[in-house]
């Protein structure tokens, strides 16, 4: 859950460990923008209200100078409490969205202590036998569906080891499974439809509802997906065919030792319980109905919220957990999020900074004057490639949502673009570099359990990166002309 790069700890083998955490990053921007309000110029738009967006946006033409209000030492410490909630500020505060997150982590953890999901996999590879080959689209196309959905990332290596000795034996290689998670769960997020950790929380701090651009964004998911299945498929069997040409064939050997012991394990097709069918229908029930309750009913974040926390009840007395139970797997499953909401918070108060400091809008004039003169397609792409620089400075979705889409998604404003192709623009960005991203737990963690060096990873995967990156930059191209 959560994002792809929100965790950016120490891996087993140490690969990451060089690297500081989004929390780190984050704070060391807040500190750098508020010595920037000392420098840069401070200056104001005039503000009228957008019947589309639902908001004040900024008036082109209307920039002015202002009197300076530079942030010092308790701004900074002020700054990511004020990111939670500072009425002073004209951009959405984050509390609603973190106490969303909180609530979802708890309706997931309880989900997850059933073991509903992980045997619904287990059970889908079993009945796959003798026809591996098709484990790869089954397999992608549900982790995608959790990418796209909730943002599936961490609880994703879980199934590393699940699923690895599986393709092994199947005559693939450990980097076959590797693809299978990895790209699959990624695939998701880069094509994100509903997850709340990545356009959920853009479209809030872009002013719009995330329901906008969700056609062009499903495109996206469906085209991306596709790509990316036919290149892991192609990959697998040419393997199979013949394993030298497997990008880790001198760990073959190795591998199958680590993973299958002296002799091919017999892989036994667990079966769902009554009980978890039932708990996965609700699980998918669940999303359905957050998704007819914001596009028909207005609903947001605290119906959002109140939505998970419900259902986390239900799922656990449909499960039978008992008080206890149910409380602890709730607790621990917000716990796992508490991170992520931390950085909702600290991120935006960057932007509290900004504001505070009245550079903000300064910051934007001169980014709608460099701009300004581009073509839409231009203009587009360029967002797509900005975002894809800051992703490897910031490396988590979330923080990078309220960081970016508050500067950057007026300026789709000023240039006839549609924030939602912002929202899209920056998510696309996102995804694409969570697929290699050093920084992320998920990627080398992910690695790590697959024995697997980064080195090798980037071998394999910097075509496919190549082609989406085309693909995200033509799709964003058309719909900017339409």
């Amino acid at each position: 859950m959560a994002n792809q790069s929100d965790n950016s700890e120490p891996s087993a083998d140490g690969m990451a460990s060089w690297f500081p955490t989004a929390y780190t990053i984050l704070f060391a921007l807040i500190i750098i923008v508020a010595a920037l309000t000392w420098i840069i110029p401070a200056g104001q738009y005039d503000r009228a209200m957008n019947d589309e967006v639902g908001r004040e946006i900024a008036v082109p033409g209307t920039y002015q100078t202002v009197d300076a209000n530079p942030q010092g030492f308790i701004e900074v410490m002020l700054a990511p409490v004020a990111g939670f909630y500072n009425p002073d500020s004209y951009a959405a505060n984050a509390i609603d969205v973190a106490l969303f997150v909180l609530l979802l982590g708890g309706f997931l953890g309880v989900v997850n202590a059933t073991k509903s999901i992980d045997t619904g996999i287990q059970t889908a590879m079993g009945r796959m036998k003798g026809r591996e080959i098709w484990i790869i689209p089954i397999l992608m196309s549900l982790f995608a569906l959790g990418g796209t959905t909730y943002g599936m990332a961490e609880e994703t290596l879980a199934f590393y080891a699940l699923l690895i000795p599986v393709v092994i034996a199947a005559g693939f290689d450990a980097l076959t499974g590797i693809a299978i998670i990895l790209i699959g769960a990624g695939i998701g997020t880069l094509g994100s439809t509903i997850n709340p950790f990545a356009t959920v929380i853009a479209s809030n701090a872009a002013g719009i509802p995330f329901t906008e651009g969700l056609a062009l964004r499903l495109f996206i998911l469906i085209g991306g997906l596709a790509i990316s299945i036919a290149y892991v498929m192609r990959y697998a069997s040419r393997v199979k065919a013949d394993p030298t040409r497997s990008v880790v064939a001198t760990q073959r050997e190795a591998h199958r030792q680590i993973f299958l012991g002296d002799a091919d394990a017999e892989f036994l097709e667990p079966k769902l319980t009554g009980t978890q069918k039932l708990v996965l229908l609700l699980f998918f029930a669940t999303f359905a109905v957050m998704i007819w309750g914001v596009s028909s009913q207005g609903w947001w974040m605290a119906r959002m919220g109140a939505l998970f926390f419900g259902m986390a009840i239900v799922v656990g007395l449909v499960a039978r957990m008992g008080e206890k139970k149910l409380t602890s797997a709730f607790v621990e499953g917000a716990k796992d999020l508490l991170g992520v909401a931390l950085v909702i918070g600290l991120a935006r108060g960057i932007v509290v900074i900004m504001e505070q400091g009245l550079i903000a809008d300064t910051i934007l004039n001169s980014a709608a004057d460099t701009l300004g003169g581009l073509s839409e397609i231009a203009f587009i792409n360029l967002m797509l490639w900005i975002e894809i620089g800051m992703s490897f400075l910031v490396p988590s979705s979330s923080g990078l949502a309220v960081l970016s889409m508050p500067i950057l998604a007026p300026l789709g404003d000023f240039a006839s673009v549609s924030r939602d192709l912002v929202v899209t623009a920056y998510q696309s960005a996102s995804g694409l570099v969570n697929l290699i991203t050093p920084t992320s737990a998920v990627v080398i963690g992910g690695l790590a359990i697959g024995r697997v060096s980064f080195d090798r990873w980037l071998m394999f995967i910097w075509p496919l990166l190549l082609i989406l990156t085309l693909f995200v930059m033509a799709a964003l191209s058309v719909a900017v002309i339409l």
